[in-house]
């Protein structure tokens, strides 16, 4: 059995002390490839460590992006550090981007304004986007329509949203990507949306060293955890983790042009 973990942010001083450790048991437990999420701050340390990971480590593959926790930072020297960025053969996404209207860490129409210019300027390059909403779907919806004027690429990463949500990103194309979330006790609903997900839409992620699945929770989540998402993944929709391991596999290497 093989994986891919979608979205994790090993550029954490979380993973500092081992990181080579932790490479290591995402490999043996059959984590072939990781997505590394860089937050582009106004001191871009997260950008900078991610593409120092890139070119030590081969199975890595690297995004970028303003999250909406620093959006008030955001100007339009930052755009161009970004475009800058995309221009790495192996930064294949710009993310995580969107708005969080739980920590408020940005004024909201700062996040607004910021989620826009970076859609623009993935559709300008022509890049998958990676989408972060908390508590603010109905807007993340609106500003989505408004601003993907044509055929995009993109996911809905972490995914805690509602029905309505989950189906307006298939509308879109996108994919939706689910994280140890979804092993939680309390996650009954995102455990039946996710049942309904067609299985070349579905993406598996840890966000590590975020949100670790039972029954590792509170523990620093790692790419090898990635496993366990598969399994619960794959108990609620009766195939085998195998299978789920496959199938977003290919569903990722097709969304970032693999």
């Amino acid at each position: 059995m093989t994986f891919v973990d979608s979205h994790a942010h090993l550029d954490s001083e979380d993973f500092a002390p081992d990181l080579p450790e932790v490479l290591q048991r995402a490999r043996v437990a059959g984590v072939d490839r990781i997505l590394t999420v860089g937050c582009l701050t106004a001191e871009s340390e997260s950008a900078a460590r991610v593409l120092e990971l890139l070119a030590s480590q081969p199975d890595l593959l690297g995004a970028a992006g303003v999250h909406p926790h620093d959006a008030k930072c955001f100007t339009p020297e930052m755009g161009e550090k970004l475009i800058s960025l995309l221009a790495h053969s192996k930064i294949v996404g710009l993310g995580e981007i969107g708005l969080d209207f739980h920590y408020d860490y940005s004024p909201r129409d700062q996040q607004r304004d910021a989620f826009r210019q970076q859609l623009r300027i993935a559709q300008a390059l022509q890049k998958p986007v990676i989408i972060h909403t908390r508590e603010a779907d109905e807007e993340t919806r609106q500003i989505l329509s408004e601003e993907l004027q044509s055929a995009a690429a993109g996911v809905l990463h972490c995914f805690t949203s509602d029905e309505k949500t989950a189906e307006f990103a298939l509308g879109l194309g996108f994919y939706i990507s689910f994280g140890g979330i979804i092993s939680f006790r309390n996650a009954d609903r995102l455990r039946a949306i996710a049942r309904q997900i067609p299985s070349d839409r579905l993406l598996i992620e840890t966000d590590c060293p975020y949100l670790a699945p039972v029954p590792y929770r509170g523990k620093r989540n790692e790419p090898s955890f990635v496993v366990r998402v598969a399994e619960v993944l794959a108990g609620e929709r009766g195939v085998s983790a195998a299978e789920i391991g496959e199938q977003t596999k290919a569903n990722f290497n097709r969304l970032f042009g693999l």
